[in-house]
């Protein structure tokens, strides 16, 4: 596996080494020496999987709050999708950035996205189905959310964003300035 990190701390690209012949391949898809070794201890207790039939769709912003914050390792398993974490860790100096990877079926990458980040995503193609892991189960009240399209964050969504695929819960997320102090950062 390779880890790569970006300019804003916490979260991570993974590649994991596929192994192939004529038949196909093998690859190890989590390994939690290595993760530990690169990115900290985790431990993970609920894995998830989210299915889009058309391209464009838009899920996210989202996040869970203390007690039951998530980190996430996020894969697509078929398909691929435009994958974004935009750091929401009061006093952090990248607070309101952002980054964006492409994950797809076929580079088999994956990504990490820490606690005090909030994950969203949009297809590239039809039927794109991701699976993720987290580290805290899922918990109605500590779910939270911050707006995919607010301009003070900037995200630069792909051309086949359709905001007309948000939930209802996804439109009435609140903007970066109005949301409320849930991470601050520990540097």
């Amino acid at each position: 596996m390779k880890f790569q990190t970006f300019d804003i701390a916490g979260p991570a690209l993974i590649q994991p080494l596929r192994h192939g012949d004529a038949r196909g391949y093998f690859t190890e898809t989590f390994r939690v020496d290595r993760f530990a070794h690169e990115l900290g201890s985790v431990e993970f207790c609920q894995e998830n999987e989210s299915l889009s039939a058309k391209t464009g769709t838009i899920r996210g912003l989202h996040f869970q709050t203390e007690p039951f914050a998530q980190g996430k390792l996020v894969r697509c398993v078929s398909g691929a999708l435009l994958d974004v974490a935009v750091d929401i860790r009061r006093g952090s100096p990248t607070f309101g950035k952002w980054i964006a990877v492409e994950l797809s079926a076929a580079d088999g990458r994956q990504l990490w996205v820490p606690p005090g980040f909030a994950h969203g995503f949009c297809t590239l193609e039809p039927n794109t189905m991701l699976i993720y892991k987290v580290t805290a189960y899922y918990d109605h009240a500590s779910d939270k959310g911050l707006a995919w399209d607010d301009p003070e964050i900037g995200i630069e969504w792909p051309a086949a964003a359709d905001p007309d695929t948000l939930s209802p819960k996804d439109r009435a997320q609140p903007k970066l300035a109005e949301l409320p102090t849930y991470f601050s950062y520990e540097g």
